[in-house]
């Protein structure tokens, strides 16, 4: 949530001079977005953050996405997506689109250099895991159901603690990600009827400048590569700064649902908002309270978007045949609904404790290949009036 934070030493005002103990200036450096029109932070550096000694070849990031994506509802298994490496090379890609494209991610070593995305924001979801998000602006520390949001141009690393293999969901976004406009007042502050407050955002804390030269690999993504550039000083060298642009974390679990007398559509569970596409976060809630309120979802056509869900915990009563970890496209131009027998199963409950995150774009998404070798190639025909004796009527997920 972008709101003014200032950490360290700042000079009184902006652009003018701010010296260092031995009389030297330090190196002042905006960081924004759209050109100057956008949000910004202002940090000071210890050294210029401009010293490249040496270049290597790019490395070139390859989505490799199907020629031909027929019109089908899909189940993706996202347990069954291999994955390995460190923060970065650990990302498998799903699906996406020329707004946002999507990956899990399991990594399974620490990174020896830093990463800046310069062309994407990315907000993370912690499905598993724990750890400390390191930057020039301080440490973000996240755990299981966080969003991680870091803005573009950011050098980072993530560091992973305790005995849980981290497991995440990876949402790069080509635009900004911020809280829906209907949530905020002229002035960007959240309203009393948002569905969460500037508390639940968590900033940067534990400002450690680090004063070292030597050879620092700093991997930024452009133009469809890794840019591998060799700093002399340690990225991480800023005294203080100021500003609305920062990486946070803010936990799902801190999402205040909205529920109603009788079933209110998706948006009520929305998040956060880019181009062309929101993140919603579906969590423990209430359901309807009409006397013959209908608790699953009816029936809907979709027709200006593709409806992903990332399923996370809990039983999702509208579907069976869905484990944690997967994901199910609905797109735009077909119905869908609840599963056979989810409706009536749905009736005179009180509550759900499912949790899920929900991405729906507003142009067409295309899957990889990689998801493709993870794909229930049967959930399309999962309607027929037949499953539901074959998967059981107590309506649960299994």
């Amino acid at each position: 949530m972008p709101h003014y934070k200032r950490v360290g030493n700042v000079p009184d005002k902006r652009h003018i001079q701010f010296r260092k103990p031995d009389g030297s200036l330090y190196a002042e450096e905006l960081i924004g977005a759209k050109g100057f029109s956008g949000i910004q932070s202002i940090a000071y550096h210890i050294h210029p953050p401009t010293v490249v000694d040496r270049i290597e070849d790019p490395i070139a990031i390859d989505i490799d996405y199907t020629e031909f994506n027929p019109l089908q509802h899909r189940h993706i298994k996202g347990f069954d997506i291999e994955s390995s490496g460190d923060w970065l090379t650990s990302r498998s890609y799903v699906m996406g689109n020329d707004d946002v494209i999507l990956a899990v991610c399991t990594p399974t070593k620490e990174m020896d250099y830093f990463y800046r995305n310069a062309v994407a924001d990315e907000m993370i979801f912690v499905h598993e895991g724990e750890g400390v998000l390191e930057s020039m602006f301080g440490t973000v520390a996240f755990s299981k159901g966080d969003y991680v949001h870091i803005p573009r141009t950011i050098s980072h690393q993530w560091k992973f603690t305790g005995d849980v293999a981290p497991r995440l969901l990876v949402i790069e976004s080509y635009s900004e990600i911020h809280p829906p406009k209907r949530y905020r007042n002229d002035f960007g502050q959240l309203l009393e009827n948002s569905p969460y407050c500037e508390r639940d955002f968590h900033g940067p804390e534990n400002l450690n400048p680090i004063d070292e030269t030597g050879e620092f690999e700093v991997r930024v993504a452009k133009n469809g590569f890794l840019h591998r550039l060799f700093y002399r000083h340690h990225p991480f060298d800023v005294v203080g700064w100021d500003g609305y642009m920062y990486p946070y974390a803010t936990s799902i679990y801190d999402f205040e649902p909205i529920t109603g007398r009788v079933h209110l559509p998706p948006p009520i569970h929305q998040h956060f908002e880019g181009r062309n596409f929101v993140i919603c976060s579906f969590v423990p809630r209430m359901f309807d309270y009409h006397p013959k309120a209908i608790p699953a979802p009816y029936n809907h056509s979709n027709i200006d978007s593709d409806e992903v869900l990332y399923y996370v915990d809990g039983e999702f009563m509208s579907r069976r045949g869905v484990n944690r970890g997967s994901f199910t496209l609905h797109p735009g131009g077909i119905a869908h609904g609840p599963h056979p027998g989810a409706v009536e199963a749905s009736i005179g409950k009180s509550s759900t404790e499912e949790l899920a995150v929900m991405i729906d774009t507003f142009r067409p998404l295309k899957l990889t290949k990689q998801a493709l070798g993870a794909e229930d190639s049967e959930y399309m025909f999962s309607w027929r009036p037949e499953i539901y004796t074959e998967i059981g009527s107590n309506g649960a997920t299994e």
